[in-house]
């Protein structure tokens, strides 16, 4: 077997190893499960459970279609992660949480498990999350929280709630990584692990099979090592057979970065990240324009009370939290707990108030091909700290947030793609597009991703 790699590969390398006969899927899944299964990695953290052996049957099977001359898709035979909020036929799905560890196993995979097998791709396990997907943190005291590939010694957040599936991506455990975006639990994570990650359209890709968040803000998308991975994923996931048309020349983009709401209270660091990113973008012949966001002003009528998550996760936990309120992370009951005073008049109020959103969304980014923003405004913070004192947890919940959310209850789409200095913290720039516009978005991620290269590659 060859050298075990280290860090992120791409599917592209990864593909190229198996076309040319250098490895087999079994040696690429029993690599991913090594690293799973090292003492001194994050593997016991990352992962809730791991599929061993259906994972090397499944890349045996790949290894000898692709011997007959079948390859399903460009993930056939490669390692992929999936959050353990997914149903996989045979395994209790826990969402993170101690409640539902007795539940009774998944009779089928929810539909993008099936469509990952068909496709080929190796599910090797379930991901680790925030209980119930309920922080953008990545804490878990029920199963441990992952700490962060950046700076380990300091044990920082991996972002939330898609935790396990960021670090799986970061520490080479899996190729790809299948996780869930309510407010930002895709984006999060990809960005303060480094990664690149793809929100796609609310209702492109099926939530079947999936323990809810909430019903109207739920997205499925990919972490993944780059753009180009992360659009043949959710081809894959979406069922979508539509090319993807390619990367637009910088010069022919007209972006917008916002100066309001997304870079109040942001760290120096990710500001000077940023700012070098716009700069990169404007020297490639982009034109980059920025000001005030007038639209963002509307969000907070449309996150009263604790807005559509508190709502809609109320009414699906509100018997779970009676019977076994005390088996919750109090941090999530807490949280859960909030959208018992939202009435039905509040909700019909926060409808009206995310079309309202929405409209003056679309209006002002009319005329750019996307917005520009940091997917999160600080570097990843020490769990410890924010452990140490509560009101800080929920100061810096609601930072991690911010950004990122502003996109899901616009009805949007949006990539981030790393903008940070090899060795610096990790951070992410998003490109941000409408309702419908996801391959548009992930045609332009790969033209920014180009461009920022020179910032995040070593020399």
């Amino acid at each position: 077997m060859p050298p075990m790699e280290t860090g992120m590969i791409t599917i592209a390398a990864l593909r190229g190893r198996l076309d040319r006969g250098e490895t087999t899927s079994r040696a690429l899944c029993e690599e991913a499960l090594a690293r799973i299964a090292d003492p001194a990695g994050e593997g016991a953290r990352v992962f809730t459970e791991v599929f061993a052996a259906g994972a090397l049957a499944a890349a045996d099977a790949a290894d000898g279609l692709r011997a007959a001359g079948y390859v399903a898709s460009p993930l056939a035979g490669i390692p992929v992660s999936v959050k353990d909020l997914f149903d996989v036929a045979g395994s209790t799905t826990r969402a993170g949480s101690r409640v539902l560890a007795a539940a009774p196993a998944a009779t089928a995979d929810a539909p993008i498990v099936a469509r990952l097998r068909a496709a080929g791709a190796v599910v090797v396990g379930k991901t680790n999350m925030t209980e119930f997907a309920y922080t953008g943190l990545g804490i878990n005291p029920h199963y441990g929280t992952p700490r962060n590939p950046f700076d380990r010694a300091s044990a920082r957040i991996p972002g939330g709630s898609s935790s396990g599936a960021g670090v799986s991506v970061a520490d080479g455990m899996a190729a790809v990584a299948i996780g869930t975006d309510t407010g930002g639990s895709v984006r999060i994570p990809a960005a303060l692990c480094g990664c690149t990650g793809f929100k796609p359209t609310a209702r492109r890709v099926p939530t079947a099979g999936a323990s809810p968040l909430s019903f109207t803000l739920d997205s499925i998308g990919p972490l993944a090592a780059s753009v180009a991975d992360c659009a043949l994923t959710d081809a894959i996931l979406a069922n979508d057979a539509t090319p993807l048309a390619p990367p637009p020349p910088a010069a022919r983009l007209r972006f917008f970065a916002p100066t309001t709401t997304v870079r109040d209270e942001a760290d120096a660091h990710v500001l000077a990240t940023f700012e070098a990113a716009l700069a990169a973008l404007r020297a490639a012949g982009a034109i980059v324009e920025e000001g005030p966001f007038p639209a963002f002003e509307r969000v907070a009528d449309v996150m009263r009370g604790g807005g559509f998550s508190a709502a809609e996760a109320y009414w699906w936990h509100r018997e779970l939290l009676a019977r076994d309120g005390a088996g919750y992370d109090p941090q999530i009951a807490l949280r859960i707990r909030r959208g018992a005073a939202i009435t039905a008049a509040d909700y019909f109020d926060l409808q009206r108030a995310r079309a309202a959103y929405i409209t003056a969304f679309e209006a002002q980014r009319a005329g750019y091909d996307a917005l520009l923003w940091p997917a999160v405004a600080i570097a990843a913070p020490p769990i410890a700290d924010l452990l140490a004192d509560d009101d800080v947890y929920a100061r810096i919940n609601l930072l991690v947030l911010r950004n990122t959310s502003l996109v899901n209850v616009a009805d949007g789409c949006a990539l981030t793609v790393p903008m940070h200095a090899p060795g610096s913290a990790p951070a992410g720039m998003m490109i941000v597009g409408g309702s419908g516009d996801d391959r548009r978005v992930l045609a332009i991620g790969a033209t920014v991703a180009s461009v920022l290269k020179p910032l995040t590659s070593a020399a």
